[in-house]
């Protein structure tokens, strides 16, 4: 979505990505803007004896980093894994840009996947050029300088100016954090222009980018470029094992901070679950990781139930699934189905072991050389005879999980399991061979998530039990001899989840007074 004010992503920006801009003058210009060019309409204008005086007198200040970033000499490895897969061929992976949330107001910038698993640059309108030459490929990571008090782009820029959106680091800084040559974006047009060869883009990202690069006359081949970077980001490295492990963490400490809240939660509704867990996502991190589902009673059984407007009763179940992005943006997920009054009642608990029972199942069968789907077929299998066993199904398990009926579907709808990372649903552009029809590697990450849900208005469920939804989710890393739940630390047993509630509950906390 493109930008709808000035900046690197603007109108302006369609003709070599330079600094363009803002409201007011231009960057360097000593003339107050024309009426209607760069401004917004509730923009004062900027008469040169303002630039003048804005642009004397300030100390200097100074962005370079302490040191370089702990994994900058795995984005270096990262990159040559990716430039192999392509020799002789010239690659550009940006960022993106801003998403307008209303008029010129945009979302929180949140990097490109891709971009950032291959430099670690966080900012907005960044662009990585591999470009190929002999036998390997020269990084080139261009990027906007600076709007400091060098020029006047420092006020008078609302997209990139320093007293606007804050300091960031220019090209020396970026280049001696991140272990990449950086180069001004404004050169990224020209240096394109001067390529020879093929020139394959990451498209649909950035829209003053993909002018620059002819879709090529075998379109299959910018495919195969996220293809391949999402096949080279289904295994983990040990420095990213730690950022997840890191999410995880955090995301109990969410749980926790959420039952703690219970009682506002029965006063106010599920806002309240959804705002203390995403205050926790901020603290601890750089955001939720998806949009929190905080989904009580009947809303448990919708499976993407992210309004968050209806009430929390005593005597009903709140699904909760969440997850918090650490400041490097790898994310956890994790679901917990939790009794609002802290204990289950008998129908809900033999519900509830069920689905647990097929969570136990799946996770069992976690390792190295294990098909994708047996986590999946192993869950499916014992939600399919618990639902036989109580008599919703008509027809034996085995009918039911025949490939051609699918008939215990109609109460457990999802997949229990997908790939975890720096996206919730990591690596989608995968082969099929690869990821959903393929085998599980050490270093890989998954989520483990059977679920069942009798939604209200089904009649072939006993009354009693309609409106019940129940999701159990962990996230499990696949080791070289099993698996490990990296989200043990929650609890899932009906009875450990019980007294943990109650333990939760019974301490002091300082979060329950200002949202009372």
């Amino acid at each position: 979505m493109e930008n709808q004010h000035p900046g690197p992503a603007g109108p302006a920006a369609q003709e070599g990505l330079g600094a363009e801009e803002g409201p007011g003058a231009a960057a360097g210009a000593a003339a107050p803007t024309p009426a209607g060019e760069g401004m917004r309409s509730h923009d004062p204008r900027t008469p040169p004896a303002l630039v003048e005086l804005m642009s004397r007198d300030w100390d200097r200040t100074s962005t370079f980093p302490e040191r370089p970033h702990p994994a900058a000499t795995r984005y270096r490895e990262r990159r040559r894994a990716l430039a192999a897969l392509f020799p002789g061929i010239h690659l550009l992976i940006p960022t993106g840009v801003p998403k307008v949330r209303s008029n010129d107001d945009d979302y929180r910038f949140r990097p490109g996947s891709d971009h950032y698993w291959l430099t670690g640059h966080t900012e907005p309108g960044g662009v990585l050029l591999l470009r190929a030459h002999g036998e390997g490929h020269d990084p080139t990571l261009y990027l906007e300088p600076r709007s400091d008090r060098s020029t006047p782009a420092f006020f008078t820029n609302a997209s990139t100016g320093e007293l606007w959106v804050g300091p960031r680091r220019g090209l020396e800084e970026t280049a001696y954090l991140l272990g990449v040559h950086c180069a001004p974006l404004d050169g990224l047009g020209d240096a394109v222009r001067g390529l020879d060869g093929l020139v394959l883009l990451l498209r649909g990202l950035d829209p003053a980018v993909d002018p620059l690069v002819a879709v090529p006359a075998d379109p299959s081949e910018e495919r195969r470029l996220a293809r391949e970077l999402s096949e080279l980001r289904l295994v983990k490295d040990d420095h990213e094992i730690r950022m997840l492990e890191r999410a995880v963490a955090a995301t109990v400490r969410g749980f926790e901070d959420v039952v703690r809240a219970l009682p506002e939660a029965m006063e106010q509704g599920e806002r309240v679950v959804e705002g203390v867990f995403n205050l926790r996502a901020r603290v601890e991190g750089n955001d939720v990781g998806y949009e929190t589902i905080a989904a009580s009673g009947s809303h448990a059984t919708i499976l993407h139930w992210s309004r968050n407007d209806g009430e929390v009763r005593s005597g009903d179940l709140l699904l909760l699934d969440a997850g918090v992005e650490g400041e490097e943006l790898y994310t956890a997920d994790i679901t917990r189905t939790l009794p609002v009054s802290g204990r289950f009642t008998p129908d809900q608990r033999r519900l509830y072991e069920l689905v647990h029972r097929a969570q136990r199942a799946a996770i069992a069968e976690v390792r190295p050389g294990a098909a994708f789907l047996d986590p999946h077929r192993a869950a499916m299998r014992v939600l399919a005879e618990g639902l036989e066993e109580l008599g919703i199904l008509t027809v034996t398990a085995a009918e039911a999980l025949a490939e051609d009926r699918q008939l215990h579907r109609r109460y457990t709808l999802h997949g229990t399991s997908h790939m975890l990372g720096l996206d919730v649903h990591d690596c989608a552009h995968a082969r099929e061979e690869e990821y959903r029809g393929g085998t599980l590697r050490a270093g890989q990450v998954l989520t483990v998530e059977p679920g069942l849900y009798f939604q209200p208005d089904d009649l072939t469920v006993p009354e009693r039990l309609r409106g019940i939804g129940i999701r159990i989710e962990d996230d499990v890393l696949v080791t070289e001899d099993g698996c490990r739940v990296l989200s043990r630390a929650l609890p899932s047993d009906p009875d450990e989840l019980e007294d943990w509630m109650e333990e939760l509950r019974g301490q002091d906390t300082q979060l329950r007074r200002p949202l009372g």
